[in-house]
């Protein structure tokens, strides 16, 4: 089977999508607080 070069490129949009939400340069803080939220909406 082959793969097209675009799969690897869609994966790693998909696995940081759920980070859309955050700003650029929250830093770990934010990203945790982040984390934190969506975990306890859960």
């Amino acid at each position: 089977m082959e793969q097209s070069e675009e799969a690897p490129e869609q994966e790693t949009r998909d696995a940081e999508s759920h980070f859309s939400d955050l700003d650029d340069g929250c830093g770990c803080t934010g990203i945790w607080e982040y984390l934190s939220e969506q975990r306890s909406a859960d």
